[in-house]
């Protein structure tokens, strides 16, 4: 990896090209992350304000420990429980590293977006999600075998591009489907996608499994960090949606 290359909205990684070893419906039908639950307000004394205002977190709900624990969990569900291969080849991405980013990135900041609701504790967990990434992408740098100064020059290309996705993506999922798909198109999609039913995809696919994080228990993923990805594409379509109304025909009639 001798260089990086400006693409789109991210930066591809030159010579790190080592392998990583429908039916469509309207997305309307989901609920709105705009209907989402609005993070938890607490109420926290003067002392702890003062410490979190010099850059220290204070007292938390639970323990440190467990929430980092729990953290550690949940990125780490969003590098193993996620099918790759299926992205890969649904989305047409080449099977490499910035691929590889680019997905994790992504199912990261759902992470994101959802513990943000629950509180101090929740960013606080979310600050520790994003340490983890961050050592797991250098980790896997250094077994390719990239040059240290190569690796820490990239990696703060990568930073500047993940806060940059994390903006495009918090603007998206707060907009319409056409908002959330221009901001895929520029940051999954390098600006390339040029067949709109694999923005279609992706779309519908953020916004079950934005409304899929919701509903679970926000007192489980700060304890746990247990998440499960719900698949690309649903075998059963009819699942994450409101149960249909029986018909003439499902009636013997």
């Amino acid at each position: 990896m001798s260089q990086s290359e400006t693409c789109g909205g991210a930066e591809q990684i030159l010579g790190v090209n080592i392998l990583q070893s429908r039916k469509y419906h309207n997305s309307n039908k989901l609920h709105s992350t705009k209907e989402s639950p609005q993070p938890i307000e607490e109420k926290v004394g003067a002392f702890t304000k003062i410490i979190e205002a010099m850059g220290f977190t204070g007292p938390l709900k639970y323990s440190k420990w467990k929430i980092k624990i729990a953290a550690l969990r949940m990125y780490t569900s969003c590098v193993e429980k996620t099918d790759f291969e299926e992205f890969f080849l649904r989305c047409q991405m080449p099977d490499t590293f910035n691929s590889w980013f680019l997905i994790t990135l992504l199912h990261v900041w759902m992470c994101l977006v959802r513990m943000k609701q629950e509180g101090r504790s929740g960013k606080y967990m979310c600050r520790i999600i994003v340490h983890f990434m961050w050592e797991d992408v250098e980790q896997r740098g250094r077994v390719m075998g990239v040059n240290s100064y190569i690796l820490k020059k990239n990696m703060i290309l990568m930073t500047n591009n993940f806060y940059a996705a994390i903006l495009g993506y918090d603007e998206g999922i707060l907009s319409d489907d056409h908002g959330l798909a221009a901001a895929l198109w520029r940051t999954f999609f390098n600006q390339k996608c040029e067949d709109p039913r694999q923005l279609e995809l992706l779309v519908e696919y953020v916004r079950k499994q934005m409304q899929y994080l919701d509903s679970m228990d926000g007192e489980d993923l700060l304890l746990t960090g247990e998440v499960r990805w719900r698949p690309l594409v649903e075998k059963n379509p009819q699942s994450i949606l409101t149960p249909r109304a029986p018909t003439y025909n499902d009636e013997g009639l």
